[in-house]
């Protein structure tokens, strides 16, 4: 795991401070190595392709594994970030092809696997990635993203420079792209709670989709990027089609045998590989798999000292199960609270959460370990979460509702509007009943601000509406065809896992120098899961599918304990603790003077913390208004 910052120039020169200096920003990612190189094309094309890397050392700790590294018989570079978890089957194949290797890392299993096939290499790789590998012979960058997202890399395009980063502020941070604010994206945050790839919130920087590729073609005039899909999760198509028949049929014992494949992959690794144990279902399944395998897992789990806000007696009934090396690591809400202005300072892009994955990484850094295992994505590819209930009952509402004519359903939200108390549920149901800008139930319920409060947050913000949605509007097209249940699930994953968990997992674990895997959502594994009926992912037990693959190894208690998660107590801290942090910063003076004072309406602004103090919403929505404020502050 690690940090990759790239300068292509293009008639002129890479300016070999800004590099150095770029490739520096990204330290956190990676502390136990850096390097940097300058390759200058030799055919007069007045071509120079600065790359940076930060190295966290997992596979092959020698200096043999340093980067950028070079092929010797293409000429190749390549700066690389994450793991290929297959690259030894991989390497192994290349080799009975004749190539042979000097390492023993992942990253010469890339270089050698493009020489030998091309673009095509990418379907033979299981793990996370984001790369860029300089083509000598072809002068072209081509980058690529793994098939779920949960690398990022992005990416700018000036006059002069193509610059890419594993983080939006690295590329910031250069001084050859503006530092102005993305208006798509910014509407994409106040209405999710995070910017929602391509976008970013940083106008003129962009996110490669996951699963996609960019390729950077220095012979093209004015050096075209051309970026393509090569895989996603509803791919249906040549010899994908018996293999998804064939998982829609999966029993499960067949289930069993392809999580305990994605859990034996991940535990690669040249350090010690911990788990994150919270005592949940995922988490603990991710243990039971372990310890089937003959593993004895090395766990790690957040106890708080105040009893409301502890899981201990959940994870420590799993440790005792599975006779694990069980750490726990004691902390208060003081602690956590503390830690919020360094978690707010880590946000690579503001975020309506990340505050607790911030905290359990530290800890968990903090404890010795480099690596661990997450059971994030359980909830989007196993339907744990209400949306899987509620939102197919939003869409035959929904339905229902548009038998009527427009001016009847205006004047039943209205009506809404005025006999039900102004809270975020009735602004929703009115939403829901008149407003065709809510493309899907799905992103109702996913909404932090309707776009009758965005209007009022960003009166700009219909300019913007159309760029801003036309991604979420692809999605939700692709998965028109499936059932209601996994139309959810694939929006799930390709929407907020994607753009906040994911997102917001990189930038607060590698903060910390920490990898953090998630085996549930290996790319052929959610795969096959999308595949099955989602009639079958519903019934009394929560995650039936996942549950019954474990063939009822977990703890009752773990299994029908309330769905809880880590979570703060922000309400109560924006009302004590933090009011005299957040309450000025949204004050209307204070936000007409700052960075969004120009962009969005500080009186609105300030009526959303209003709103809080007379519990007419939700502690998420100011405290998602002040982190944006305060990450522009920080970056613009």
């Amino acid at each position: 795991m690690c940090g990759i910052v790239g300068i292509v120039a293009r008639g002129t020169h890479v300016p070999a401070d800004v590099l150095d200096r770029a490739t520096a920003s990204l330290a956190h990612r990676g502390p136990d190595d850096s390097g940097t190189v300058v390759v200058r094309d030799a055919s007069g094309a007045g071509i120079e392709v600065g790359l940076g890397h930060r190295r966290l050392s997992i596979i092959d700790l020698s200096p043999l594994g340093h980067q950028p590294m070079q092929d010797p018989e293409t000429g190749n570079w390549i700066v690389y970030n994450g793991e290929i978890y297959n690259f030894r089957a991989v390497r192994e194949q290349l080799e009975q092809l004749g190539d042979r290797f000097r390492s023993q890392s992942d990253t010469e299993v890339i270089l050698r696997a493009y020489a030998r096939w091309g673009e095509t290499c990418l379907a033979r790789f299981r793990g996370m990635f984001a790369f860029a590998l300089w083509d000598a012979r072809r002068r072209s960058l081509w980058l690529a993203r793994d098939p779920m997202g949960i690398k990022p890399l992005y990416y700018a395009q000036t006059e002069k420079y193509f610059l890419f980063a594993s983080e939006v502020r690295t590329i910031l941070g250069t001084g050859l792209v503006p530092k102005r604010l993305n208006h798509s994206g910014l509407l994409n945050y106040l209405t999710f709670g995070s910017a929602y790839d391509p976008h970013t919130l940083a106008e003129g920087v962009f996110s490669l989709p996951a699963g996609h590729t960019l390729m950077w073609d220095g012979v093209a005039v004015a050096g075209e990027a051309r970026i393509a899909r090569y895989w996603d999760l509803l791919d249906v198509a040549g010899d994908d089609a018996p293999a998804l028949e064939q998982a829609s049929r999966l029993s499960a014992a067949d289930l069993r045998e392809l999580l305990e494949e994605s859990v034996r992959l991940q535990l690669v690794s040249d350090v010690p590989v911990g788990v994150f144990l919270s005592g949940g279902i995922d988490s603990s399944a991710l243990v039971s798999i372990l310890s089937r395998g003959g593993v004895t897992p090395l766990t790690f789990s957040i106890v708080f000292r105040e009893a409301a806000f502890s899981e201990q007696k959940f994870s420590r009934a799993v440790a005792k199960q599975f006779h694990t090396d069980h750490h726990e690591i004691t902390v208060s809400q003081r602690d956590v609270l503390d830690a919020v202005p360094d978690a707010l300072r880590a946000m690579d892009q503001p975020s309506m959460d990340a505050v607790n994955t911030y905290f359990v990484s530290r800890q968990t850094r903090a404890a010795g370990i480099k690596v661990a295992l997450s059971g994030l994505g359980g909830d989007e590819v196993f339907a744990g979460y209400s949306t899987f209930r509620t939102v197919p009952r939003m869409e035959r509402a929904r339905g229902m509702a548009k038998l009527f004519p427009r001016f009847a359903r205006r004047m039943a939200a209205t009506a809404l509007r005025n006999v039900l108390a102004a809270t975020d549920a009735s602004r929703k149901f009115a939403a829901l009943a008149d407003d065709d800008r809510v493309l899907h139930p799905y992103f109702l319920a996913r909404m932090l601000f309707t776009p009758q409060q965005c209007d009022a947050l960003f009166p700009s913000a219909g300019k913007y509406s159309t760029d801003a949605n036309a991604a979420v509007a692809a999605i939700l097209e692709r998965a028109r065809p499936l059932d209601a249940i996994n139309r959810v699930s694939y929006l799930e994953s390709r929407c907020y896992m994607l753009n906040t968990l994911l997102r917001d997992s990189d930038f607060m674990s590698m903060a910390h120098g920490l990898e953090v895997r998630v085996p549930l959502i290996d790319h052929q594994l959610a795969k096959a899961v999308l595949a099955i009926p989602g009639k079958k992912k519903l019934g009394a037990t929560p995650k039936q599918l996942l549950v019954e693959a474990l063939g009822g190894s977990l703890p009752r208690e773990v299994v029908h304990r309330p769905k809880k998660g880590f979570q703060l107590p922000f309400e109560q801290w924006l009302r004590e603790d933090l009011r005299q942090t957040v309450q000025p910063a949204l004050a209307a003076s204070q936000v007409a003077g700052g960075p969004l004072g120009s962009v969005l309406d500080p009186a609105a602004m300030e009526n959303i913390w209003t709103a809080f103090m007379q519990g007419q919403t939700s502690w998420s929505r100011p405290w998602a208004l002040f982190a944006l404020t305060r990450w522009c502050e920080q970056n613009l």
